[in-house]
């Protein structure tokens, strides 16, 4: 087949999956070209101005060059009103056709404005500032110049009333396409601009200590420094196994052997296990190590750090999470594990076997297994019965050695280690310890949880670190050490319920290709959306459909695999795929 032919036929095709209106903006681009105008210039735009700065900085009559994306374009005539975005706000800029087009030529405004623009599209604008009669601060035109054309429509809410309608809300296509949202959803931008400014003040208050921040290796021979099930890889030249980083404590503390007094690092970590509403198997964490320090200097410390955070973030130490108000103002009350399940559960750990702890567990409800150790019992009895009690900044003190293994023994009880977990509404965002610096010690303790691996416990660490093992065998100085899930803290500050609205980009399932569905295979999925599996008699009941069209609706459903027929005892059922 001839080349030309081919591309003919290929672009044919490929027209046909495009919206109407996506073959609209094409023919524009094509128009924009034979016009001599290219959509696309590669030139540096001289901008003077931001949105922002025109309006602080407002003068009548002074001259600005500004560029953004058009968001609304109002045509009068030889006279338009458009909204200009860019990273700062909007600004209205207003179109006049004798203004842009002094001479007797008028195409600028007539064919190029008015006729090949579109909300979406990037554009320079060069003018003088005014005010109009309504006391709106404006840019009048003087000369415009297209920067990027936009072939997909933007997913803009429509307004009718003074309701809106289409509003750019469902949670999927925002973190899909969150160019989209960021575009059309100004608030969401918001959220990313206090994530940095928490980076930047957690950066500040750590540089101003005296601490070093680093950077150590995402790819890694041995997945330690936790408990969790790691991404693994080859790598060819070597040929060995790597895996990525579930954790950086142990090469942080090598650096405490290797005379830094306090390091610290803003970690990407990977674990390949669940996601919801507050897990991504990608994230971000904080981990800090200053050498002669322990976990109660560590408490002062946090509370201090996160306080100074907040009044960063939001300019006090006030924030809203859901229906709480949480005060990060230090400081925060200390409670120990012990008495925090004897407060909730009447039940008192200390000094209990792994079979009375097992027990009581069982007798609260708790559902436990032959896997779990004493530790693993311990955490689940708190995750049920306490954890949720802790609204308020609280640091969970003092915690039993077998969930600890890399934690030091406590100095008046050897059942407990120095630990603390800071709970802000149900939830950790803090973890430290007195660092354990006792080789002979650590060593008992990585055998003790590979052990626990083998009776199948999924929590337990498989790896022994032989190399960071040598390293204490160096001598590290007493330490404390402390972790801060960075994505969970940005929730609180921002009162977002989901760590998917503090990724720019989090994970997501496969994106399903779209499908055309007809108006009766519509109806039929979005009553699967809400009651799925469903009863296959009660779904034709409800869809209201003739015998005809409800065979033609889940035929089509099924063949497009958005819906399958189950066969059960009681009947058929319908279930979404």
């Amino acid at each position: 087949m001839h080349l030309s032919l081919f591309r003919g036929r290929f672009q044919n095709y490929f027209d046909m999956q495009l919206s109407e209106q996506e073959l609209v903006r094409r023919e524009k681009l094509h128009k924009l070209r034979e016009l001599g105008i290219n959509p696309y210039p590669a030139d540096l735009y001289p901008v003077t101005h931001t949105s922002k700065q025109v309006k602080e900085q407002f003068k009548e009559g002074k001259h600005v060059v500004v560029a953004g994306r058009l968001m609304s374009i109002r045509i009068q005539g030889k006279a338009s009103f458009a909204q200009l975005q860019d990273s700062q706000g909007k600004i209205q800029v207003y179109f006049n056709r004798d203004e842009i087009c002094p001479g007797e030529d008028k195409a600028k405004y007539n064919d190029v404005f008015k006729k090949l623009l579109d909300i979406g599209d990037f554009v320079g604008i060069e003018g003088e500032l005014f005010t109009t009669k309504v006391g709106e601060k404006t840019i009048m035109v003087k000369d415009f110049t297209v920067l990027s054309k936009a072939l997909k429509p933007l997913p803009l809410p429509k307004e009718k009333d003074g309701v809106v309608y289409d509003a750019f809300t469902d949670a999927e296509q925002r973190y899909r396409q969150r160019y989209a949202d960021l575009v059309v959803n100004p608030k969401v931008k918001e959220v990313f601009v206090k994530r940095t400014k928490l980076f930047n003040a957690m950066r500040t208050f750590f540089n101003n200590a005296g601490y070093f921040e680093v950077e150590t290796p995402i790819l890694q021979p041995i997945p330690g420094g936790a408990a969790a099930r790691p991404f693994k890889t080859h790598h060819n030249t070597l040929d060995m196994p790597l895996y990525m980083r579930i954790a950086n404590e142990l090469y942080l503390k090598r650096l405490i052997v290797g005379g830094f007094d306090g390091v610290y690092e803003f970690s990407r970590n990977f674990r390949n296990e669940g996601m919801d509403r507050s897990h991504n198997p990608e994230f971000t964490a904080m981990e800090i190590y200053v050498a002669y320090k322990d976990y109660n200097w560590m408490m002062a410390f946090c509370e201090q750090l996160l306080e100074y955070c907040a009044i960063a973030v939001n300019g006090t130490t006030e924030a809203i999470f859901g229906e709480h108000h949480i005060n990060f103002k230090a400081p925060y009350p200390r409670v120990t594990m012990t008495d925090a399940i004897k407060q909730f559960t009447g039940f008192d750990i200390s000094g209990k076997s792994e079979d009375d702890i097992r027990k009581a567990a069982q007798d609260m409800g708790i559902a436990v297994d032959d896997t779990m150790g004493k530790g693993k019992l311990i955490d689940e009895i708190f995750g049920e019965k306490c954890e949720d009690n802790y609204i308020q900044p609280t640091f969970i003190t003092d915690y039993p050695k077998e969930m600890s293994p890399l934690c030091k023994e406590h100095r008046t009880n050897p059942e407990l280690t120095e630990r603390f977990e800071l709970m802000v509404c149900g939830k950790e965002i803090a973890n430290a310890y007195s660092e354990l610096n006792d080789p002979i010690d650590q060593r008992g303790r990585f055998e003790q949880q590979l052990k626990l691996a083998e009776k199948g416990d999924h929590e337990a660490m498989e790896f022994i670190d032989y190399d960071f093992l040598r390293a204490l065998e160096y001598g590290m100085p007493p330490t404390s050490g402390m972790g801060i899930g960075m994505d969970r803290l940005v929730m609180f500050l921002t009162n977002k319920q989901s760590i998917q609205e503090v990724l720019f980009f989090p994970q997501m399932r496969p994106e399903k290709k779209q499908v055309d569905m007809s108006e009766e295979e519509k109806t039929v999925f979005n009553i699967l959306k809400k009651n799925s599996p469903m009863d296959l008699n009660s779904l034709k009941e409800q869809s209201g459909l003739s015998n005809k069209k409800w065979d033609k609706s889940i035929k089509g459903l099924t063949g497009h695999k958005l819906a399958k027929v189950i066969h059960t005892e009681n009947g058929l059922l319908v279930e979404l795929v």
